[in-house]
């Protein structure tokens, strides 16, 4: 069964997209079809990740905005395998899936959600799900038109029957912990823009995950060697979170997967692949085996508890 899954924050700067990405590839180097959305609409920059040259910061003419807004019949494909200046991905690996990217229009930006549009994402969210296994959409950050389409588009009879999953991304600070219940749990947050749009609430909530990205472990180096005052600081800082997380209904077990915080990735918004870790040693393991945990969630019942 294809599961779609939107990739949401409230807030830029989250990893929202590369980890986003990283999942995507993940699921296809495991054998699956997967298709990668990029409907961040001011700043369709996925291609960057992917690097893929004839797309970054968009495509000129032909992605998705100029198909939401009817100027073209279908939007721009791209193969990432076949197109990407990436080494590694350059001889797609034995076995693999496809990975097709979906660009946005450079300098698109943001744009009111009118019927049509709302008509041509429907077609296109059905045609993807009978094409790929796994549909990630990348959706701008806070609560913009994008995730408003999402909204409107799932609680449409003809999708309601196609498994989708939300993925909130949110960086591990009291700020960005605020922020990502509030897009959620908020007054017109997730949950309360799906209702007002024919979503069961309780559905809805069930179909939503929490993703902490660049989260430091005070237990590991280079957290564990410093000073004995800072060491207790840091303890006492992630102790706070995890309180203040379980009060704003972004506790542990609504958490679909957590990433550490990767040097790699503080420096290049980057596909990890498995020589940067084994080969190069340039990323960390753990990164690795959770980017591969996060991907495999993404259809796991038993990942996703009830709220």
């Amino acid at each position: 069964m294809t599961v779609i899954v939107f990739a949401a924050s409230d807030k830029g700067g989250t990893g929202r997209s590369v980890t986003s990405a990283n999942v995507a590839f993940r699921r296809a180097l495991a054998g699956d079809d997967v298709a990668y959305v990029d409907f961040d609409f001011g700043s369709p920059t996925a291609a960057a990740v992917f690097d893929v040259p004839a797309a970054t910061g968009g495509v000129e003419a032909g992605g998705l905005h100029s198909y939401l807004l009817g100027k073209v019949t279908e939007p721009v494909r791209l193969d990432v395998w076949a197109q990407t200046e990436h080494e590694v991905l350059r001889d797609r690996p034995t076995g693999s899936g496809s990975l097709t990217l979906l660009p946005g229009d450079r300098g698109g930006g943001e744009f009111a959600v009118g019927k049509e549009a709302v008509n041509r994402c429907a077609d296109l969210f059905l045609r993807l799900n009978a094409e790929f296994d796994v549909v990630v959409v990348d959706l701008s950050a806070g609560r913009s038109y994008a995730m408003d389409m999402a909204l409107e588009v799932t609680s449409r009879p003809e999708l309601r029957g196609v498994g989708s999953r939300w993925l909130v991304y949110h960086r591990w600070t009291r700020q960005h912990v605020i922020a990502a219940s509030g897009l959620v749990f908020g007054d017109r947050g997730i949950l309360a823009g799906g209702v007002a749009r024919g979503h069961d609430e309780d559905d809805l909530a069930n179909r939503i995950g929490f993703v902490r990205a660049a989260v430091p472990d005070p237990e590991a180096p280079p957290w564990s060697l410093v000073p004995p005052a800072q060491s207790a600081w840091m303890r006492k800082c992630d102790q706070d979170l995890s309180e203040l997380a379980a009060e704003r209904g972004v506790g542990y077990s609504r958490v679909v997967g957590v990433v550490p915080l990767e040097p790699v990735l503080q420096w290049r918004e980057q596909l990890i692949t498995d020589e940067d870790v084994l080969s190069s040693r340039v990323a960390n393991m753990e990164t690795l085996q959770a980017l591969k945990d996060l991907a495999a969630a993404l259809d796991d019942e038993d990942a996703w508890g009830p709220a």
